[in-house]
């Protein structure tokens, strides 16, 4: 992340501050973006943004003129409502970034005629606790700078990926936008195949959760490993998880499975963006 004052100097309007927009906010804030430089345009604020905006004293509530950047966070299927109300804080100068699941970005450019520089990107639920992955694609009208303030945003609650065209954005959204989901539906089997085992239920439930969040901080601690590497680390010869895998790795094996899974996520992702 580059240091305040660089990236995180343009005025921003953040449209929606719901669990996602929540949560960029708050990172924004952790790393030091001036709060006088945010409006927050939220029709129903929660108490908590309320006490969030008096702690920090950042606007809630639409700016006095376009903002260099504004947000769009509210939820996807509230974009015809609220299009209206923010088309006069989308210049043709202003950055917008969506973060609207399934809206492209032809989708905004007819709402928001005026601005002509759009970032959409896909984040995931992991950026409230700062571990997120966000896929980003802009179109042709965003500038070097503009591309780099966009990531700026979504770099602080974690990584980010450039992809070479929104078309992508798609098969991003079905790997890491859906692929928390599947990590948890992991973490619920194990658990399940421990209480068939004779496992107290609340005993399994706890192994099978510990040993996801210590393999994925394995995976967050080891970057110079491959996943394969560190599946072979764990994986003596003979042994007990070679027997486990030999099973998941029966026939077609595991990956088949996923990748049907991921194709089925990306066609439902296709068929929104409509």
């Amino acid at each position: 992340m580059e240091a305040p004052g660089t990236r995180f100097d343009p005025s921003l309007a953040l449209a929606g501050a719901g669990k996602m927009g929540g949560a960029l906010l708050r990172a924004w804030l952790d790393r030091g973006y001036d709060p006088r430089k945010i409006s927050v345009i939220e029709p129903h604020p929660s108490p908590e943004l309320a006490e969030l905006a008096g702690a920090n004293g950042f606007a809630v509530g639409p700016p006095s003129q376009p903002p260099q950047v504004l947000v769009l966070a509210m939820k996807p299927q509230n974009l015809d409502e609220a299009a209206a109300g923010l088309a006069p804080f989308a210049s043709r100068d202003t950055l917008v970034v969506s973060i609207l699941a399934g809206k492209t970005i032809a989708n905004v450019a007819a709402r928001l005629p005026q601005a002509k520089a759009i970032v959409r990107a896909m984040p995931n639920l992991a950026a409230a606790v700062g571990r997120g992955m966000a896929a980003l694609a802009a179109n042709t009208a965003a500038t070097p700078d503009q591309r780099a303030t966009a990531e700026a945003l979504l770099a602080a609650t974690g990584r980010v990926e450039w992809l070479a065209g929104e078309e992508l954005i798609d098969a991003a959204t079905a790997v890491s936008g859906s692929g928390p989901a599947y990590v948890f539906y992991l973490a619920e089997a194990l658990a399940s195949a421990g209480a068939a085992l004779g496992l107290p239920a609340d005993v399994a439930a706890r192994l099978a959760r510990a040993t996801v969040e210590g393999a994925g901080e394995l995976l967050f601690r080891r970057p110079e490993s491959t996943v394969a590497e560190l599946r072979e680390n764990v994986t003596s010869r003979g042994g007990t998880t070679a027997a486990a895998l030999g099973v998941l790795m029966a026939h077609d094996g595991l990956t088949p499975l996923i990748e049907r899974a991921v194709r089925a996520a990306k066609q439902r992702a296709a068929a929104l963006s409509g």
